[in-house]
Parts: C-alpha cells; structure tokens; sequence
C-alpha cells in the first residue's frame, strides 16, 4: 500500500525532549516525503535515538509535534502504527523463542496476512533459513542484526526507522542488506530516517543528511551538497568538521 494523501510520510515541527532544566532534543524541524532516504547523524549524546524514540511514540516530547501520513502521532497513533517499524541491534528479541517464533508475534502483532509466506519470504531475502528455527539467544550479533531487519520488515513498512542497521554485519553481509533495504524502498515507496556511523552507508543510501549537534540540527542537505559546502572527499570529515566546530566553506 502507498500513501495517497501527499502528505509526507513523516513531519516533526518544534520536536524537543528536556529532562528537568536540562534540553537535549531540539527543537527540530524536518519532513520526510514518501520514498526518501534521510540520515541523521551525530556523535554520541547528539540526539539521534532520543528523536528516533519520539518519532516511535517510545519517548513523550516535551514540545512540538509529530504527524506520520497527516496524523498526529501523539493523538492518533494507532491510524498510523501498523504503516511504520523500527530496527536497532540494541533492542533484544526475547531470547528463548526461536527466530520463527519471534517473528510470527510481531506479524500477529501488526495484523500480517499469510504470516509464515512472510517470514519464509523474509528467511530467503535476509538468509535466515539455517538458524529459522533456533532459540534468538543463541545466534551471534551479525544475526540478530539481520534478524531485527527482517522483524523491521514484517509489515511491510512505509515509514522505516533504522538504528545502525548494519551494525555487527562483515563488509559482504551488510552490502547485500543494504541492496535488500533499497528493494524495499523502492517496492513500497517507503521513507526511511537512517542513525548510522557508517559514512559509506550513509553515501550510498540516503538523498538527505541531518547532521545534529547538542540536539538541533547542525546543518542539512544532500551528501554532494555537504561535501562541496565543507570541501570535504567525504562524509566523514564533514562528520569531523561539524563535531568539532569547524564551518562550512563560504
């Protein structure tokens, strides 16, 4: 299913999260149309997962809003929940079920029609058939990772949140999971808001970057647009350049 509203998949206008006296979210301006790639990059403590909870519904802001496909998501969030999922490697599934298991909750969950094709399609895209059927706990962090992708795609997603998707993924791993979350992007016409480290990453998958500092946005645009306004070779000495203070080039 795509969006037939125009709205954009997902809009946050005066977003900001303070614990007592102290700020640390905000406030943030920003959409996100149907179909794009957008990263939000920062260095530890910027602001990247408390955002990313907010947008979730995890974390109540302290002001602003949220609308996801025109709705409010602090008022209205179960109109929208079921068009949305989230990853992270830090988030455990329950570990005594096995990986079948855990899946076919969170397609129960979200309302999946034909819920073992699903997983049986998910197992030969993300190469989850030789460990479908043993206990979470027991896989190594490279298949949690792709297993939190694949509990990520149950529903088939049109606003996708990735928390370091390809954390813990050898270099051949995370490129064809990469091509698998592009597949996926390009089939359902989904936005997805990318956190990442990896800079390589965020130059092959993302048309925008919002680079957060102390929790506002630093500066915004498209990685060529950042790496001409820094003078940069890449995304990683902009990343350095706006961590440290350094300006754009004129």
């Amino acid at each position: 299913m795509s969006s037939s509203t125009g709205e954009p998949a997902l809009s946050v206008r005066g977003l900001s999260k303070a614990y007592g006296n102290r700020n640390v979210v905000g406030p943030l301006d920003f959409s996100l149309p149907p179909g794009s790639v957008t990263a939000l990059l920062g260095g530890n403590g910027a602001g990247k997962t408390t955002t990313i909870g907010m947008v979730m519904g995890l974390i109540e802001p302290t002001t602003g809003s949220i609308r996801v496909f025109g709705h409010d998501l602090l008022r209205d969030r179960y109109a929208v929940l079921g068009r949305m999922n989230f990853e992270s490697p830090y988030v455990d599934l329950p570990h005594r079920l096995t990986v079948r298991q855990n899946l076919r909750v969170f397609g129960m969950l979200y309302d999946v029609p034909d819920i073992e094709g699903k997983i049986e399609s998910l197992a030969e895209g993300l190469a989850l058939r030789d460990f479908l059927d043993r206990q979470t706990g027991r896989l190594s962090a490279g298949q949690k990772t792709r297993v939190a992708i694949a509990k990520a795609l149950i529903n088939d997603p049109q606003l996708l949140l990735l928390d370091e998707p390809t954390a813990s993924l050898d270099p051949d791993t995370a490129d064809w999971v990469r091509g698998h979350l592009e597949a996926h992007r390009a089939r359902h016409n989904c936005a997805i808001l990318l956190a990442s480290h990896n800079m390589g990453e965020v130059e092959r998958l993302c048309d925008r970057v919002l680079m957060l500092k102390e929790g506002v946005i630093a500066d915004d645009g498209s990685p060529a647009e950042l790496l001409a306004r820094y003078g940069r070779d890449n995304l990683e000495d902009v990343f350095l350049d706006v961590a440290r203070g350094r300006a754009g080039a004129a």
